[in-house]
């Protein structure tokens, strides 16, 4: 069977229909926001949700030009919502920039990519430069065309090209600037944040704040950064967060409109596996599906109905705040962060100006930017004086996976910076109760999400073990009559071979017991005796037993 083509990383509307790939219609994105009015709209939803080819539909709708793009548009709904809407149709010069590739390692650097990007806009309409009446002006475009602009030209270049258009076409224009947020997140990681925040909030007071010719600008961006750190005085701007219910359908994918991918691709029967693992998120009212995540899935199906799930946000989603979570938890949020993985919820009083230095600031803002950035969704809300609180779960098992392997992955890079000597000089020199509680210790950094069986604890030990001095390490391999659990062996038969059998408690009284039980496995399964066959003769013997977070080990 032919399949119709799904858009997988295309993000430009005019090569999405030319090209014949799977559309969910949008279009209605266009009715509202000529109904609603509003002068200048930020729209903040999570990385994939459909922002890029929202804003490349606006352009090629509103913007005029040479090209006729009303066939793009035929068959789509926006072309039956009525005159009113059509006649805007192809009307308004646009100015389209995007700002997701400023993630440059310096500010020079990301600076020189948004020089680039206004460049670009600039030579789109060559033709204007020469019917600027100064001389000044004339020169001034050229510049910035040519990207030979001083830097403070660059502050105010967006308005200045918006007059500009407006002389020469007689309408007003239309301002799109695509995930205004991304140089701000990257300069916040890389260390010029507030070299970053001058330039964005110059560019942008010029181009919505002070400007007669701006018929309207749509700004989309993963979160929504306070009005005094980048929006200064901007009294028309209209933002529609993740708890608005306006425009609430237009990014991301609807039940129905899953439904009928799903129907198109014959795998309605993989509905239940597509809602666990893609589903989960809410805008406002409306129940929404990662659509990034629906289209791979979908695709993978093509080639195998039976194909499993896979994590696909989490190969195009920024883990830094997530990082920073880990990184920065004391043992409360540690305990929530389990909570959660384990299908639990947290709740806390959602804040929605905030900036990236409030990320340092407080834990509380943490869950913040994990809300408003997808990696938590809403439950339920309430007010409690002047805050509003919700209360927040993991969407799916497809954000589950990211924050179980990117825990595991940086708690497993923490324990290689560690200096663990004193652990290794305990068990080789047969002082359990040091190392016991070496291992609690440790327990209490980790964030676990296994219910405690006993394979998370295995793997707990080996990881701390992996990297022992001059010892090979075997896990789980055939000796005497079964298996133990870990085995420390010098390559050397002349050196000391260890034995450690792990058990769980059920309670905090039972790891005595445990302990026990697990030195008599290893006598019973004579774990010893291929040792000795070897030729080892000073061999360890340990039992180690765990309840939640504390360790026991006793020698035999």
């Amino acid at each position: 069977m032919e399949w119709t083509p799904l858009p997988i990383g295309v993000d430009n509307f005019e090569k999405l229909i030319t090209k014949g790939y799977y559309y969910v219609d949008k279009t209605l994105l266009i009715k509202e926001l000529i109904d609603r009015k509003g002068e200048v709209n930020l729209f903040t939803r999570p990385r994939r949700f459909g922002k890029t080819l929202n804003m490349s539909m606006l352009r090629y709708f509103f913007g005029n030009g040479e090209t006729d793009h009303a066939q793009l548009f035929k068959g789509t709904r926006i072309m039956t919502a009525g005159e009113k809407y059509l006649s805007e149709m192809g009307r308004y010069p646009v100015i389209a920039l995007s700002l997701k590739s400023m993630k440059q390692d310096t500010y020079k650097e990301a600076f020189h990519c948004l020089k680039e990007e206004i460049a670009r806009e600039f030579k789109k309409h060559p033709e204007v430069a020469g019917s600027l009446a100064l001389d000044d002006d004339r020169e001034k475009y050229t510049r910035l065309m040519n990207r030979r602009a001083d830097e403070e030209e660059y502050l105010t270049s967006l308005k200045f090209l918006s007059e500009c258009l407006a002389s020469f076409y007689g309408e007003k224009t239309v301002i799109l600037v695509d995930e205004y947020d991304v140089p701000l997140e990257n300069a916040y990681f890389r260390g010029f944040y507030d070299k970053m925040i001058v330039l964005i909030r110059s560019l942008f007071e010029s181009a919505f704040k002070t400007n007669d010719t701006l018929e309207f600008a749509a700004v989309t961006g993963c979160l929504r950064i306070s009005r005094e750190s980048i929006f200064t005085g901007l009294n028309n701007l209209n933002i529609i967060s993740i708890t608005d219910s306006s425009y609430a359908e237009h990014f991301g994918f609807t039940q129905k409109e899953v439904d009928s991918i799903l129907k198109d691709y014959g795998l309605e029967e993989n509905c239940q596996t597509v809602k666990a693992w893609y589903d989960g998120y809410q805008f406002g009212d409306t129940e929404v599906y990662n659509p990034w995540s629906v289209i791979n899935y979908v695709n993978s199906c093509c080639g195998n109905r039976n194909a499993l799930p896979r994590p696909y946000w989490s190969n195009t989603s920024s883990n830094s705040i997530v990082r920073t979570l880990v990184e920065k938890a004391d043992i409360s949020v540690k305990q929530e962060i389990e909570a959660l993985i384990g299908g639990g919820t947290v709740t806390k009083a959602v804040h929605e100006d905030i900036t990236y230095e409030d990320m340092d600031s407080t834990q509380e803002n943490l869950w913040n930017f994990l809300f408003f950035t997808g990696y938590l969704k809403k439950v339920r809300e309430y007010p409690d004086g002047e805050d509003i609180f919700i209360e927040m779960a993991i969407p799916n098992s497809e954000v589950r996976y990211i924050y179980k392997n990117t825990v595991l992955r940086w708690f497993e890079e923490r324990t290689k910076e560690k200096n663990l000597t004193p652990l290794y000089e305990s068990i080789l020199q047969g002082d359990a109760e040091k190392a016991a509680e070496i291992l609690s210790q440790n327990l209490m950094d980790t964030i676990s999400f296994y219910d405690y069986q006993e394979s998370y604890y295995h793997g707990f030990l080996a990881g701390m073990l992996k990297n022992i001095g001059n010892y090979i390490v075997v896990s789980n391999r055939e000796s005497g009559n079964g298996r133990p659990d870990l085995l420390l062996k010098y390559p050397s038969v002349r050196g000391k071979a260890v034995i450690l059998e792990v058990k769980v408690a059920g309670t905090y009284q039972e790891l005595e017991q445990k302990c026990a039980e697990a030195l008599q496995q290893i006598e019973h399964q004579k774990y010893e005796e291929s040792l000795r066959r070897e030729g080892y003769q000073d061999i360890l013997k340990y039992g180690v037993a765990f309840y939640k977070k504390e360790c026991m080990m006793k020698e035999g």
